[in-house]
């Protein structure tokens, strides 16, 4: 072989990979133009409009950090963060718990795969609906005069209807818990059908007992689903202020509420710090659970 037969091999080998390499680019370019129109285009302005000041009638292009410095500043920034995360915290629990429940019963109790996707499509029934009337349907049931504290009255174990249970934070962490478990019943579920079951069956067959199976074998292996699961969760709970609105009667704040206030006064700049500031925590939480579970396996 002459060396320029050896070049001309080593120039079409050469052209061949960049050819391959450019095709793979023209398949992924769709998904970055649409990414980043839709959603780093978006944070980038609100980025920048963080900056600007404001007038209680309009907006002045500028570059200050006077919205930083008074959400830093103020206590009640510090109070309503705390108030969000406790909502989260509360939500992320009574999810995980439902929502590992519901997952084990259907990937380890119901063997037919039709039951399986009838189950499913019952778990999905409340979001056949929109948010706002999920959350309305709790008003006639834990209302002052709803069916809980009727039944409650009616059984003698109290005499007074229970005022906290609608329009307090227990109502926010009741229509959280409804609105996302689902959220976490599906990555928790996905990460339990990958388990190898003959894994399970020698673990019993060494005399191992249920809880023990749990504990060491399926908890650990769906570590990746309880964090996919807890992203989901968290995220939405953080933004979240339609749901705080309505189920606290306006007597309970969060991140997103005061987001909203701001926007409803015309105080954009001041909402678009608040924003950042949100992302940046979140971020962090996201963060900080990829560094400590391989999510990279469920997906």
């Amino acid at each position: 072989m002459t060396p320029g037969d050896i070049l001309g091999s080593f120039l079409i080998i050469s052209y061949l990979d960049r050819m391959s390499f450019l095709r793979t680019q023209l398949q992924i370019f769709p998904l970055v133009a649409i990414l980043g129109f839709f959603l780093l285009c978006p944070i980038l302005i609100i980025f920048i409009v963080s900056f600007w000041d404001y007038t209680e009638f309009s907006l002045v292009p500028d570059f200050v950090f006077t919205n930083y410095i008074e959400l830093f500043e103020s206590s009640v920034t510090y109070s309503i963060y705390l108030n969000t995360l406790k909502f989260a915290a509360w939500t992320w629990l009574l999810t995980l718990v439902i929502g590992f429940g519901v997952a084990h019963f259907l990937a380890f109790h119901v063997r037919s795969l039709s039951w399986q996707v009838i189950l499913f499509l019952i778990c999905t029934i409340p979001f056949w609906t929109s948010n706002i009337i999920r959350m309305i349907a709790w008003i006639p049931v834990l209302g002052r005069h709803g069916l809980v504290n009727k039944a409650l009255i009616n059984l003698g174990l109290v005499d007074q209807p229970l005022e906290w249970l609608l329009f307090s934070d227990f109502a926010v962490i009741l229509a959280f818990v409804h609105l996302y478990t689902l959220f976490m019943v599906v990555p928790i579920f996905n990460s339990m059908m990958r388990i190898d079951t003959s894994i399970l069956e020698a673990a019993r067959d060494a005399g191992a007992s249920s809880l023990q199976i749990l504990v060491h074998i399926i908890i650990p292996l769906c570590r990746p689903g309880i964090a996919i699961g807890t992203i989901f969760v968290i995220s939405l709970v953080m933004g979240d202020f339609i749901t705080v609105q309505a189920m606290s009667g306006g007597q309970s704040a969060s991140v997103g509420v005061a987001m909203n206030t701001k926007r409803a006064l015309l105080q954009y700049p001041a909402a678009a710090a608040d924003a950042i500031i949100l992302l940046i925590v979140v971020l962090v939480m996201v963060a900080v659970l990829m560094r400590t579970v391989n999510i990279r396996k469920e997906l």
